[in-house]
């Protein structure tokens, strides 16, 4: 008596040929999913079960170059003013501002003692005017650790230099966060544009877990000063337009002791992105400095776009072929991966996403991973040609 087709295992070559790409693109998704983008939800798991009942907390300087953002340093410079810390300051560097920001920081002065704030000369503002300006912010330091952040950010908590503080006592030379993106309901693609922070997010942060850092955000992160001055300051990327924070990092990571902070007490979050042109903005920063970056981060995550989209090819093929040559095995084995892979994207971004605040995701994160790759190939043309013209 012959056995139902589903049963019979004397299957056509073809069946064999796509089925074991289906499984073998799955396993590789599985293990950037399980072992790599789940890497900081665990990482903060783990952090909150072993916290030190003392703490002996290092002396900080916060660094903020700032150009006409009087509004945005009214509005949080205050916050981070008033932070539940022992012993830190606050440095505003004012690249040449036109509107109120000096008589605002004068103002700040009289209720802050511990705001200190200096300036950008006027012949000197077109001399790689943000990295001159964290320079002087640096050389006026008092402190050997340096926390940075933009004017138009503001921090999540009261403990936001506490949460860095801590890393720093356990001997980090660098120590990177997260910024949460504050997007308005109207804005259009805002989920698309918090998830794409989010990925964003998760790719550097995961690696610097791993061991292998590669960049960091200027919007949320810290370095010891004896580090920027041993490293010649910003002498290795002055020659790159930008880069003062995640070429930066890129350039000097490999050689110190990196931690990272994700808890929500030590984020920052922002409003900046108002539209879709200060998103692509923001964004195009870090795709045109990523052209240079050294070490195995383009790799690791440009071999994850290609096995994806490779394992979406091998699944449309798989189901194409089935339902012309009636192999319905190999149809429901396609499916059967298909949302399986779903299940544990969606497992492991949503965990993410609730530690980072960024968002809800249902079925439009199928979508949402399909396009991404696309949207950072066209923002990545537009940097180009927007760095290009600039010279």
């Amino acid at each position: 008596m012959d056995l139902p087709y589903i049963f019979n295992f004397n299957f056509p070559l073809p069946f064999w040929i796509i089925s074991g790409a289906v499984l073998l693109f799955f396993s590789i998704q599985l293990v950037y999913y399980l072992l790599v983008y789940r890497k900081p939800y665990v990482y903060e798991q783990k952090r909150n079960k072993s916290l030190p009942l003392s703490e002996n907390l290092p002396s900080v300087s916060v660094v903020i170059a700032s150009k006409n953002e009087s509004e945005n340093l009214e509005k949080y410079l205050p916050a981070i003013l008033e932070q539940d810390y022992p012993d830190f300051e606050v440095i505003v560097v004012n690249m040449g501002s036109t509107d109120e920001t000096d008589v605002l920081l004068k103002g700040l002065n009289q209720k802050y003692p511990h705001l200190y704030h200096t300036y950008v000369p006027a012949e000197a503002e077109d001399v790689n005017g943000k990295k001159l300006a964290l320079t002087l912010g640096i050389k006026a330091a008092k402190n050997d650790i340096l926390l940075f952040t933009e004017a138009y950010c503001v921090p999540a908590s009261d403990h936001w230099i506490r949460e860095f503080g801590r890393e720093f006592s356990k001997g980090r030379d660098i120590v990177l966060g997260f910024c949460k993106l504050q997007v308005g309901k109207k804005v259009a693609m805002r989920k698309f544009i918090l998830y794409d922070n989010l990925i964003h997010g998760l790719k550097y942060l995961s690696l610097a877990v791993l061991g292998k850092p590669f960049m960091g955000i200027g919007r949320n992160l810290a370095y010891r000063k004896e580090i920027f001055f041993e490293e010649k300051g910003f002498s290795s990327v002055l020659n790159i337009d930008e880069g003062e924070d995640d070429l930066f990092i890129n350039k000097i990571a490999g050689k110190k002791s990196v931690g990272v902070v994700v808890s929500p007490e030590s984020m920052t979050q922002s409003d900046v992105v108002n539209n879709f042109f200060t998103w692509r903005a923001l964004k195009s920063k870090y795709l045109y400095t990523k052209q240079f970056y050294k070490g195995v981060s383009s790799l690791v995550f440009g071999f994850e776009t290609f096995s994806k989209y490779l394992f979406y090819l091998s699944v449309v093929s798989g189901i194409t072929y089935g339902m012309v040559f009636g192999n319905y095995p190999l149809i429901a084995l396609s499916i059967f991966f298909l949302i399986v892979r779903f299940v544990v994207q969606l497992y492991v971004i949503g965990k993410s996403s609730r530690l980072f605040n960024a968002g809800k995701y249902h079925v439009n994160l199928f979508f949402f991973d399909l396009f991404q790759p696309f949207n950072n190939f066209k923002f990545r043309k537009y940097a180009n040609k927007r760095n290009r013209l600039r010279k």
